[in-house]
């Protein structure tokens, strides 16, 4: 299995549901033709086709459109008949709608295809024409659709369960009560990036209405999680959230207003849309949302509030870029505008990396900007804070264990704090206040920051809730997304007795641990960097920080080394100086080192006993042969930057992850590894923690 999430969409036929599907993807597609498709020869597809991924299916609907024979799609592919007919249905449509003009479309036409399921956006690309367009002739032909109810009782029961998905037929089962009610919309798909917390953030919310007496409905679409639950929310419409498909349940519901923080960045997208139709928001709106977004509007906030940040600009050229790097000075870090995990983000240290990089940027997303900033390899810390347009309440400060440079979602986060001063936390404390009182943040809010050289820069802020909310609430045993509900519906933080402050922290440590899933994912890079990759988390409560550190390392299937462990180290000459006092704490400790050529230099210089170990280059045994025997109980790998798949490096890094063998990518996890081994060596065993007893 490779997939991290999945959606899932209910139609009345086959072709209604599986483009609902591909719109609910989140891919900026919403028909089945696919440009990456268009470009492939017959040869080409007929080979992809036989390998399910996620261009199989607008590669199966390309070979359709150009006539390749059915039953021989069915041959290839494995899949009955039934289903490629359908395809072949929705392909026909496609194709015969290349030859009609909006103006020539007319109700009965246009009844039909909504209710084979095409989109409002998929009929105006094909017509050559804007969606509102298409929306306005619906209006005038009444072309609707209904909502019905899922059937959760197989039909053996009469099913009453408030459960809903649209359709364009002709019965309403859904029935509008006169409550005040507010619709919460979801995140979507799971993925990388954007997971179950924000599901966790949206069922906490319900509950939060439900106390306040308001009818709550939820649009989502992912079937893993309890936000999907039909008995979680008053309503749950099981549509893709689409600007179409929400607009749709809104014009039927009438809610009081809808949310759109607890969603992450598939509901906040949603914000210009809500505002354009004058449906009301809870919470931050839509201009105070761009704001934050906008970087030429986030910086001009900034620069009126004397807040540091490292410094940067978006740029839209090559050559702009090659400029601004100039003047900023390399290492740079570049990313695409609105990015969701990190999406795109790489750490540039000279012209050629860069150009590069603006280069195939600029190809696949020429409407908006790269973002440059300067690289600043501080502490990096995070906070989320709940707003109420005056005051200001941070439930806790979130200290990242790896330094700048790795997505926040990648690396280990500590709460509380080990590392930081007063001074800093009154810092966060006061900028966090300005920030959010700037941007008129009504419930939440995270900011990113990091500590460079004594001063606090601000790096991010997302004006939503994020993916450590349910981490925080956990180790503080604050209720936040209850009390941002609250905020949201006008209540103040004071009247809750909330008022400016940090939370008191915590007696006990909690380290929130990534877990990843490359070993499934193959041809995937390893190493730990800006773009995150890590499809989950675990969680390490202790008496100290190294006890924490110990069980969020095990959780998270890492091997802890014993005395006698013996250690492959490949480490970019950069990291040599502070790989070298790490390295003698391990040999003191019995552990014995086998490294490549560079490493087993610097090693041996400084004293430390080490073997050599081939290149991949240069005849057997080589590092992968060392991989592979079984030998190894450790590998540390840290890279100047991820490499291509053709390097050395990417192939060490993919062997030991498909060798079951724990791999370091970032020098402070190797660090904070070694602090946890030398503490289990001075303690005979292991005190268990009790967070029941232990927290009260």
């Amino acid at each position: 299995m490779m997939a991290t999430g999945e959606i899932m969409s209910i139609g009345s036929s086959f072709e209604a549901a599986l483009l609902k599907g591909i719109r609910s993807l989140e891919i900026g597609q919403y028909g089945l033709e696919r440009a990456s498709s268009k470009k492939k020869t017959l040869e080409e597809l007929k080979k992809s086709v036989v390998s399910p991924d996620d261009e199989r299916i607008f590669d199966l609907a390309e070979m359709l459109r150009r006539d390749y024979k059915v039953e021989k799609v069915c041959q290839i592919t494995g899949m009955d008949l039934f289903f490629v007919e359908k395809i072949k249905k929705v392909v026909e449509m496609e194709e015969d709608l290349k030859t009609m003009t909006l103006e020539e479309l007319d109700e009965r036409t246009l009844a039909h295809y909504k209710k084979t399921g095409f989109s409002d956006k998929a009929l105006a690309k094909i017509l050559g024409c804007q969606p509102p367009a298409v929306y306005a002739l619906r209006k005038k032909w009444n072309i609707m659709p209904v909502f019905k109810m899922v059937d959760t009782c197989a039909g053996e029961f009469e099913a009453v369960t408030p459960y809903y998905y649209s359709a364009y037929e002709e019965e309403d089962e859904v029935v509008v009560s006169d409550r005040k009610k507010v619709m919460v919309i979801g995140s979507g798909p799971i993925r990388i990036g954007q997971g179950i917390e924000f599901d966790y953030c949206s069922v906490h919310c319900v509950k939060a209405l439900k106390k306040a007496g308001i009818e709550t409905i939820i649009v989502n679409n992912n079937p893993e999680t309890v936000s999907t639950d039909f008995d979680t929310s008053d309503k749950l419409y099981f549509e893709p959230l689409t600007e179409e498909d929400v607009l749709n349940i809104v014009e039927r519901e009438r809610p009081d207003g809808v949310i759109l923080q607890f969603g992450g960045q598939t509901a906040i997208k949603l914000a210009k849309f809500f505002d354009e139709m004058n449906i009301p928001i809870f919470g931050t709106k839509a201009k105070d949302i761009d704001a934050a977004e906008d970087r030429e509007k986030f910086d001009a906030i900034l620069e009126s509030l004397n807040i540091r940040r490292p410094k940067g600009k978006g740029v839209w050229s090559v050559d702009e870029g090659i400029e601004v790097a100039q003047n900023l000075g390399y290492p740079v870090l570049v990313r695409p505008s609105y990015v969701l995990g990190g999406q795109g983000m790489e750490i540039t240290h000279n012209k050629t990396e860069l150009v590069q990089y603006l280069e195939e940027a600029f190809i696949k997303d020429s409407k908006n900007p790269v973002l440059i900033d300067r690289y600043l390899g501080g502490r990096e810390i995070e906070v989320d804070a709940i707003c109420d347009g005056e005051d200001v309440y941070i439930p806790g400060i979130m200290e990242h264990l790896e330094r700048a440079g790795v997505h926040s979602g990648d690396s280990i986060s500590i709460y509380p704090p080990q590392h930081i001063s007063d001074e800093i936390k009154q810092a966060i404390m006061d900028e966090t206040q300005r920030i959010s009182v700037a941007l008129d943040v009504i419930g939440m809010i995270n900011i990113q920051f990091i500590e460079y050289k004594g001063e606090l820069n601000i790096i991010e802020v997302n004006p939503r809730s994020s993916r450590t909310v349910p981490y925080i609430t956990k180790v503080t045993g604050v209720p936040v997304i209850d009390i941002a509900t609250r905020v949201m519906l006008g209540e103040k933080l004071k009247n809750m007795g909330y008022s400016t402050a940090i939370a008191p922290e915590s007696k006990v440590v909690a380290v929130k641990v990534p877990v990843f899933s490359t070993e499934k994912l193959p041809k995937v890079e390893v190493s730990l960097g800006p773009e995150m990759r890590s499809t989950g988390e675990v969680l390490g409560v202790g008496y100290n920080l190294y006890n924490a550190l110990y069980k969020g390392f095990i959780a998270a299937g890492m091997t802890i080394p014993q005395p006698g462990s013996t250690i492959l180290a490949t480490v970019t000459s950069k990291e040599h100086p502070n790989f070298v006092p790490i390295a003698k704490r391990f040999s003191d400790m019995g552990c014995r080192f086998i490294a490549t050529k560079g490493t087993a230099r610097c090693l041996r210089e400084n004293g430390i006993r080490v073997q050599d170990v081939k290149k991949i280059s240069q005849g057997v045994p080589n590092v992968l042969d060392v991989i592979r025997s079984g030998v190894i109980d450790l590998i540390i790998d840290i890279p100047r930057k991820a490499n291509n798949a053709n390097s050395d490096g990417f192939k060490i890094r993919r062997t030991a992850v498909e060798s079951s063998i724990t791999i370091i990518t970032a020098m402070d996890t190797v660090a904070a590894m070694c602090d946890v081994m030398e503490k289990q060596i001075e303690r005979d065993k292991l005190d268990i923690f009790d967070i029941n007893r232990d927290m009260k």
